[in-house]
């Protein structure tokens, strides 16, 4: 069969074209928009099915460069990092670190069950089956793309990224049409409505007016710096991870994923700067961190050897099932009553099926719903964002390693 390679410039090229195309079929087909899929994803998936066909015919094999891939990767955890202020989680109050408590407890559920399904009907590697755990469902495609080619890189585990990323796109669509649902269901059984009542609005920010200004201005210099901070702790980050990777604990050798040092190095320089009271260009930080998960995203579906998935779908299908039902049973009957049972834990019981099974953008999708039939829900608006975008990203790395380093033992 041919082959062909493209070169770090053509992946990247190719990989903007369909990222192009994903943007004009989310902005035109309505149930794309609603689940909130991300434009890389419908065109990089749109090419891996293309790429499967020449595959299949015996016509063509493509081979991607990673090394773009890997840059823009890094650098969107990188900017992930600069979010965790750790003076807004002591704001935000009792409820925060409930929310956070259980988002923890559902990592840790959902890397169970996972890790029990491998191992009593599958005779895969024990870590292969992670990839319809948290990493794809809590983590989303950012971190399914990560720890899928770290697994497939470096612990030789076949199928890693293309069965975590399937079970990405997957989540997305079960955590947006499921959430809904279910707290509409709480809202009519327990006549649940929203109290509108300025008190319950937290401020969550002591930030003078000229310092919130300069944190969202983007022109060239904020730009520019925002780059500088990215890439330097981007820099850092790696040689913060190979010390991690050299870690040994009762004989054990952890494995951490490139991005978690460079995570790490961000957060150590965000609340330095806080305690300083330096101004960071956030905003210009987000830009850099969104343009560089959408170029990440795009390489990483459009590189799926969805071939690989032939030998995998039976028992993925099964996991992926238990996964959803977990999901279902843990929001209705855990997230609902641990929040409080009233009309705002309803709909951070939504908002905890959008970003438990696919992304914060899926949550704050299914809260907006809810909120335009209901009435406004304050604390659910600071909430969740607040813990999924910010810290559940630290927890889920470290909770997933430890998973990668006990399961060989359980096993063996």
């Amino acid at each position: 069969m041919p082959a062909f390679t493209l070169d770090m410039f053509q992946t990247a090229g190719v990989a903007m074209l369909l990222f192009v195309l994903g943007r004009f079929l989310t902005n035109r087909i309505e149930f794309l928009k609603r689940c909130c899929i991300p434009a890389p994803v419908v065109g990089g998936l749109i090419f891996a099915l293309v790429h499967l066909a020449l595959y299949a015919g015996g016509i063509l094999q493509l081979t991607f460069d990673d090394n773009v891939k890997d840059f823009f990767m890094t650098l969107f955890f990188t900017s992930v990092g600069y979010t965790a202020c750790f003076r807004l989680l002591k704001k935000g109050g009792k409820k925060v670190f409930v929310f956070l408590g259980i988002a923890i407890l559902m990592v840790v559920m959902q890397n169970v069950l996972s890790s029990v399904l491998t191992l009593t009907i599958t005779d895969w590697d024990p870590r292969l089956g992670l990839c319809t755990g948290s990493i794809p469902m809590v983590g989303g495609h950012g971190t399914a793309g990560s720890y899928g080619n770290t697994m497939e890189k470096e612990l030789f585990i076949e199928g890693a990224k293309v069965l975590a990323m399937a079970s990405a796109t997957f989540g997305l669509v079960a955590g947006s049409l499921m959430g809904g649902p279910t707290a509409r269901s709480i809202i009519n059984k327990y006549h649940l409505h929203s109290v509108e009542n300025t008190e319950e609005v937290m401020e969550i920010s002591d930030e003078t007016a000229d310092e919130k200004a300069k944190a969202e201005r983007v022109d060239i210099d904020s730009f520019t710096n925002a780059a500088i901070l990215l890439i330097v702790a981007s820099g850092l980050g790696t040689l913060l991870t190979y010390a991690f990777n050299s870690i040994v604990v009762f004989g054990v050798k952890f494995t951490f994923p490139t991005y978690i040092g460079s995570m790490v190095i961000a957060a150590i320089i965000r609340n330095f700067c806080d305690a300083k009271r330096i101004v960071l260009p956030s905003k210009a930080i987000d830009l850099w961190g969104n343009v560089s998960l959408s170029i990440f995203l795009a390489i990483a579906l459009m590189s799926l050897k969805l071939w690989e998935l032939a030998s995998l779908a039976g028992p993925m299908v099964i996991m992926l099932a238990a996964q959803t039902l977990l999901m279902f049973l843990f929001a209705r009957f855990v997230v609902f009553n641990a929040m409080g049972r009233d009309y705002e834990a309803a709909v951070m019981t939504s908002a905890f099926c959008g970003f438990g099974m696919g992304a914060t953008p899926n949550a704050m999708a299914n809260m907006q719903v809810l909120t335009k039939r209901y009435g406004p829900a304050p604390q659910a608006y600071f909430i969740v964002p607040l813990v999924g975008s910010l810290f559940i990203d630290f927890c889920n790395g470290i909770i997933i390693t430890g998973f990668l380093n006990i399961l060989p033992m359980i096993a063996g």
